[in-house]
């Protein structure tokens, strides 16, 4: 058997290898989670919730749950998958925010669209007692679009 090792590199016994993998970082399903989250990974988000390993109403060290998370990537095909596996729409993070809060403050019209179709609260107020509509910026005129349609209605 040829020896691939060069003289100055030692060989490594079973035990050193098997230590030296032992010492790799581990990280926790929730933090692994949103990683996917915020990626936009649908397939491993999917996964992750398929193997039960996160609960979907968790408030995260950031103060937010997964469905607040993926709507302040934007991501709306992200939001459906949450919601198609459960999460609340109507959930507050520690600010009291709802995803539909989230929504109108960034400007994500298409997210504010499903989450209202959902029945997401147009009168939930944060902690601050602001609604969803006070966080809309005049510059996102779709946003103030819908929520005057809205109010029509």
């Amino acid at each position: 058997m040829k020896d691939y090792y060069p003289a100055s590199m030692p060989r490594y016994s079973r035990y050193a290898r098997r230590l030296r993998a032992s010492r790799t970082v581990h990280f926790p399903n929730d933090v692994v989670f949103q990683d996917h989250i915020r990626q936009g990974d649908l397939e491993q988000v999917g996964r992750f919730i398929r193997a039960r390993k996160v609960t979907l109403d968790t408030i995260y060290p950031s103060g937010m749950a997964a469905l607040h998370e993926a709507v302040l990537t934007g991501n709306l095909d992200c939001v459906k998958l949450l919601v198609k596996y459960g999460a609340d729409i109507h959930q507050k993070d520690e600010n009291g925010w709802t995803p539909l809060h989230m929504a109108c403050s960034d400007g994500y019209a298409d997210i504010a669209r499903y989450l209202i179709s959902l029945g997401a609260s147009l009168e939930a107020t944060t902690d601050a007692g602001e609604k969803p509509s006070d966080l809309i910026d005049p510059e996102y005129k779709d946003l103030v679009e819908l929520f005057q349609a809205t109010t029509m209605d």
